[in-house]
């Protein structure tokens, strides 16, 4: 079903779908990496979040969608899409829009070994792949992009801020995109999957950027490592409100350390002796789009 369109300036479609009993899906826009469109989420959701329905039990954002889950025992499905189609239409045109935010600064051993244990294993016990060669993945996405090399393929992960478009697969996952330019890195991802990942391991599928929250399967490009981005005994004073340290709406920047350096910050943190760069800032989008 088609809702109406976003008040004022370029509309911003939007379509509702079921999604079994207690699950209704907010599709916004076409299937395109358009940032716009997430922008758009993350406001969306602030605002069914700011003022839910009768029976509204949690809403999840996607890229481009919102997964809104409600009791059926206390409200019927055409109540509820009454009152998603009141919020969408109370929403302002994109580019006028000021999310709230917050720029996390989080160090990046580019190329450890915990990353590199996680290539060679799988190339032993899965599959040996373009991608494994060499016992790491970075050289493959150097060639991948047509950079010149390694170096280069740094520069543009740590001059880059990356907005955290949704969170999901595994607790508290960020998928974030370049700010910069969404599309400037791109890379395929593993084929099969990966069997293992370390926590804390930072990589690539696609445009995306993504940070393990805990050790799992992936099938992203490895790059590097990084410090906790989620604990449920909250070791440190960061993870004392949530598990979480990440959520849509903010935006990770790298700082480089060497190996050695991050395995005493990750220490630290676990001894909460680490204080993470946390700063709250408004995020503008005509701001942002004026610098594109």
């Amino acid at each position: 079903m088609a809702g109406p369109a976003a008040a004022g300036g370029r509309p911003v479609k939007v379509s509702y779908c079921p999604a079994g009993d207690r699950y209704v899906l907010v599709e916004y826009g076409d299937a395109e990496l358009d940032l716009r469109l997430n922008f758009f989420v993350v406001r969306a959701l602030a605002g069914l979040t700011a003022d839910p329905p009768p029976g509204f039990v949690e809403a999840a954002p996607g890229f481009r969608s919102i997964l809104v889950h409600f009791d059926p025992a206390r409200t019927s499905r055409a109540a509820l899409l009454d009152h998603l189609a009141a919020v969408h239409e109370l929403q302002p045109d994109v580019s006028s829009l000021v999310l709230p935010s917050r720029r996390i600064s989080l160090p990046i051993a580019f190329d450890d070994s915990a990353t590199r244990r996680a290539v060679e294993l799988y190339a032993a016990t899965i599959r040996a792949a373009l991608y494994t060669e060499g016992g790491s993945n970075i050289d493959y996405i150097v060639a991948q992009n047509g950079l010149p090399d390694r170096e280069a393929l740094y520069d543009k992960v740590l001059g880059s801020e990356w907005w955290t478009a949704f969170t999901g697969f595994s607790p508290g996952l960020p998928f974030t995109f370049s700010l910069r330019a969404p599309t400037e890195l791109s890379v395929p991802k593993y084929n099969p999957t990966r069997a293992w990942t370390p926590e804390g391991a930072v990589g690539m599928g696609g445009p995306c950027l993504a940070v393990f929250p805990v050790e799992s399967p992936g099938s992203y490009q490895l790059i590097g490592r990084t410090v906790p981005i989620f604990d449920a005994l909250a070791h440190n004073d960061v993870f004392a409100a949530s598990p979480f340290l990440v959520r849509a709406g903010d935006r990770l920047r790298f700082f480089r350390v060497e190996e050695d350096e991050l395995t005493e910050i990750r220490r630290l943190v676990l001894e909460n002796r680490y204080r993470y760069e946390i700063a709250e800032e408004p995020f503008s989008v005509a701001g942002h789009l004026g610098r594109q």
